[in-house]
């Protein structure tokens, strides 16, 4: 069984250590997204089979999966409640305009549907202080939202593709769009306008992710042509940048550590890259063995991070010499599958 180990204060030697602990092979396709929830050891996955699937990262056990073949699954995240997640639709956007919709885990249920986006959503994220969450799509609109109501809270109008993060306090959050603009809101405030920009210099390509830090001071773009840069959240100046390995027709993603101090990115060659922020360096680069990575996020309060294209893995610290332990689940003995009429 694998152990993932809580969060301690991260070092080079336990981040050069990392290694797969389970492997999760059972898709039908690429995995679209995935997300940890913020307090509960839990883990889950919107995949092109149409299904969402949720994990207990502690014991590397998946829990449940539902399909959803009318809408498909697309970009997901958590709600605060465990059982209940924000999935965004990647069928049907014309004839039902159901671009968004809010699901219980617990007993397959959808529980409200937003409607308002008329594209592929490309970006979701939740506030972590209360109901808000954001959308970003290719229709160029960042759509604000409170999960208690149906309709639209606020819009904002954006030149090219968007892509929205809130900080950790949710008292700001970040837009990104064409030629390289960041673009900083008070959440409390958003429709008085931006009350910072930044441009990330010299690249013009579009930022397909954006993510603060845990402690707020830094912002992690990734751009459409797999360039990684990190920024002082506060000044907008460039603290550091890689280039990854180009990969057609597939954007590659990058995580914090929760301490702040490290980068962890996949590439276009399939490799797995971390580097120490402060000092600038690669600490360690490991062969991913899942082809290229689409998805790649830390856990919040553990040494483990989940990194997936059309297989799911979880990496942790490997103690020992010894090869760690790789569990090929198939649907293990409690876990349920639903098929959903809708």
């Amino acid at each position: 069984m694998m152990k993932t180990s809580s969060m301690t204060e991260l070092d080079d030697e336990t981040v050069r250590s990392m290694a797969i602990g389970a492997v999760f092979s059972d898709f039908g396709g690429k995995i679209n997204s995935l997300d940890f929830h913020r307090k509960e050891d839990l883990l889950v996955t919107a995949s092109e089979d149409d299904s969402v699937r949720l994990y207990d990262i502690a014991t590397a056990k998946l829990l449940k999966t539902t399909y959803h073949k009318k809408h498909g699954a697309d970009r997901i995240c958590f709600t605060h409640h465990p059982s209940s997640v924000i999935c965004s639709s990647r069928y049907n956007l014309d004839s039902t305009g159901e671009s968004l919709r809010y699901l219980s885990m617990y007993d397959n249920r959808c529980l409200r549907y937003f409607k308002g986006h008329k594209e592929r959503i490309v970006s979701l994220c939740m506030s972590p202080i209360n109901d808000s969450f954001m959308s970003g799509s290719l229709d160029h609109s960042v759509r604000i939202w409170d999960l208690r109501v149906n309709t639209c809270q606020g819009i904002l109008h954006l030149r090219g593709r968007p892509t929205v993060a809130y900080d950790q306090q949710g008292l700001v959050f970040a837009v990104a769009m064409e030629g390289g603009a960041i673009k900083l809101f008070d959440s409390r405030s958003y429709d008085k306008g931006p009350f910072d920009t930044f441009l990330v210099g010299g690249d013009t390509a579009e930022v397909c992710d954006i993510k603060f830090s845990s402690d707020g001071k830094s912002m992690l773009l990734t751009t459409t042509n797999n360039n990684i840069y990190v920024l002082d959240a506060y000044a907008g100046e460039k603290r550091c940048g890689y280039s990854m390995e180009p990969s057609p027709n597939t954007s590659i993603e990058a995580t914090f550590t929760p301490d702040g101090q490290y980068v962890v990115s996949g590439s276009g060659d399939g490799n797995l890259h971390a580097w120490s922020i402060n000092r600038r360096n690669e600490v360690a680069s490991w062969n991913s063995h899942i082809g290229v990575p689409s998805c790649l996020k830390w856990a919040p309060r553990r040494a483990m991070f989940a990194a997936a294209s059309t297989v799911l893995t979880f990496w942790i610290p490997n103690d020992s010499n010894a090869d760690p332990a790789v569990m090929d689940t198939e649907p293990t003995a409690g876990a349920e599958t639903q098929h959903p009429s809708q």
